[in-house]
């Protein structure tokens, strides 16, 4: 109820008008002006009058000549007599007012807007059909035609794409942050990397100030290098001004403020920003320096896009080598450059640390097993597993010779150059020489460099640096395992343009490994080609929401719209160049049928 006056006159805002008013009961009933119906019933008892509420009526407190109202809209006065208590009806106009239909104005309301839906979401929907029916035709076909093993036809449609959003604001000043944040990275060179990258996500998702990263040197390799022996530490700092504020070291007026040295964490694997902003941030703005340990995959797979991009920005541009890598890892490159047109890089992995962390047998007997189980040894939480059941599921690496055999089937032939990127092969040039006889144009960073590389050879991860910077520049990366390089290289080759990289269907290939003796090479070849679709590198294997971020940047990839007059591939580029040399097959006479063929294009 609403109070509306003195003397008790109110009205009910739901169902009717009630009026205090001392007077005898009594029943009136009277209609609209010139329609009688619906009729209005007026009651009353020795307290109130009751009169029904319609669509649009409201009661009035006006005060004159003793008389309180209803009004209707305009339409007319109910008045009240109080010495009489008589109701009568009055009209204002001798043309009554209609009253407003509501309902059918919203109703036009509502269709208006639908109909403007409608259209504009027709028009998006368009939109969004025409851009995906591009991209559907361009995978579709890519996925029917034969596939060049030496380059995606459909490569240049892709390019990386960094750029920062107009919303993500620049980075805050030392002096703002909310404190120095040490990070320790863990492992080889390429895990190192990945933690480095985080760690900028991390320092920026923080507001924090970064220090340059320490980088591991007690771990399997035993490498003494600091950040800037690999890194242009310059450049890492500068080029990532806008994003994050970088120093080399906590400022010496901040170490001797402090009462405790820097507080130390771990956090967990996979950690997302909302761990950091809840457990990490309060330490740090209490403490001022805060360092995080064994710093390689703590942050979570999946960000925003705008810290997704800084990733990209972090790993494809400011991690840039020193000029001294540079300059040994390029010259190995213009000397494959200098003997061959194109070549392919093979990354091996075949050293005595991975084979004995993936707990699979290579056929090298009980030595093999003895050996391998001492360096499994050096890792607490390895489990006890079947190298046979390991090799069915895909996890074994292939062997250096079974890495030709694929190669070959694919249709790379005995003339192709290969660069060799690996360190210690287990079992030495024993191991090694399947692999040089199905590819006498067999070359690695020792063959090529061997005086630039003396300073550098007590040095593993500067070696390593050497190799990741000729598989960067080669034509074909060929993997052989699913480790941190290969994930790194795999997605710095396709943020650059989805260069093809190839990477073994080990699960499927080590059945086929396994019956190659049962079958006859084409049929062996065959069955090679329909394996390996899937695993060329192509624009369309991305699946999303599945694989790591540093082998998947999809968010740092964008696509040129589809023009099918593009879509053919340079003659030139499929040349074989005139330099080749060394083309007589050595020992492998199953595969003489191919030795001459320029087979670089398979069919289903």
């Amino acid at each position: 109820n609403t109070l509306l006056g003195q003397k008790g006159y109110y009205a009910c805002t739901h169902c009717l008008f009630t009026i205090s008013k001392n007077l005898n009961p009594f029943t009136y009933f009277t209609g609209f002006p010139q329609n009688p119906n619906p009729p209005i019933c007026i009651t009353s008892d020795q307290e109130h009058w009751w009169i029904p509420r319609f669509l649009g009526w409201h009661f009035s407190n006006n005060e004159s000549g003793g008389e309180k109202s209803f009004e209707s809209m305009g339409v007319g006065v109910a008045q009240l007599n109080k010495s009489g208590g008589l109701w009568k009806w009055r009209s204002f106009s001798g043309q009554p007012k209609r009253t407003v239909m509501w309902k059918w104005v919203c109703g036009f309301m509502l269709f208006s807007l639908g109909v403007i839906s409608l259209f504009t979401g027709h028009v998006v929907s368009h939109l969004e059909w025409a851009q995906q029916l591009s991209k559907r035709s361009l995978l579709d076909m890519s996925r029917k035609e034969p596939i060049d093993v030496w380059k995606s036809k459909y490569s240049n449609f892709f390019y990386g794409c960094t750029e920062r959003g107009n919303s993500f604001p620049p980075a805050v000043q030392e002096h703002k942050s909310n404190g120095y944040l040490l990070i320790a990275a863990s492992g080889g060179l390429n895990q190192q990397r990945t933690g480095i990258t985080d760690a900028v996500v991390v320092a920026r998702i923080l507001n924090a100030t970064l220090v340059v990263p320490e980088l591991d040197h007690h771990s399997y390799w035993k490498d003494d290098s600091d950040f800037n022996d690999i890194f242009d530490v310059n450049w890492f700092i500068s080029s990532l001004t806008n994003d994050v504020t970088i120093v080399k070291r906590v400022p010496d007026r901040v170490m001797r403020s402090m009462e405790k040295p820097p507080y130390t964490m771990r956090v967990p694997r996979k950690s997302t920003p909302e761990y950091y902003l809840d457990q990490v941030l309060p330490i740090l703005s209490r403490r001022h320096v805060l360092q995080l340990t064994k710093f390689d995959y703590r942050l979570a797979n999946d960000l925003d896009e705008d810290m997704q991009k800084l990733r990209c920005r972090v790993n494809y541009n400011a991690l840039r080598f020193t000029k001294r890598i540079q300059s040994v890892g390029m010259k190995v490159v213009k000397r494959m450059r200098k003997m061959a047109k194109r070549f392919i890089a093979v990354h091996l992995r075949f050293e005595p640390d991975m084979l004995a962390f993936s707990g699979c047998d290579f056929g090298g007997g009980e030595k093999e097993r003895a050996e391998l189980a001492e360096i499994r040894k050096r890792w607490d939480t390895l489990p006890d597993l079947d190298p046979l059941e390991e090799r069915k599921r895909g996890k074994c690496p292939l062997t250096p010779h079974e890495v030709g055999l694929m190669l070959r089937a694919l249709g790379f032939a005995n003339n192709t150059y290969i660069y060799v990127a690996s360190g210690e092969i287990y079992g030495g040039e024993k191991t090694l020489r399947p692999l040089r006889e199905l590819f006498p144009n067999f070359y690695t960073k020792e063959m090529l460099a061997s005086d630039e590389l003396k300073p550098m050879l007590p040095f593993s991860s500067r070696l390593a640096a050497i190799d990741y910077t000729v598989s960067d520049e080669s034509d074909v990366f060929i993997t052989n395992n699913n480790g941190n390089m290969a994930k790194i290289l795999a997605g710095r080759r396709r943020y650059m343009g989805h260069k093809r990289t190839i990477r073994p269907n080990a699960k499927k290939l080590s059945a086929l490994f396994m019956d190659r003796e049962k079958m006859e090479w084409q049929t062996f070849a065959k069955k090679v080609k329909s394996c390996q679709r899937g695993f060329m590198g192509d624009p369309d294997e991305f699946k999303p929401g599945r694989g790591e971020f540093h082998e998947y940047p999809q968010a740092c990839i964008c696509q040129r719209p589809f023009s099918y007059d593009k879509t053919s591939t340079d003659d030139e580029e499929k040349d074989i160049p005139g330099e080749f040399h060394n083309s007589t097959s050595s020992g492998h006479g199953h595969l003489s049928s191919a030795d001459n063929e320029r087979d670089e294009v398979f069919p289903d």
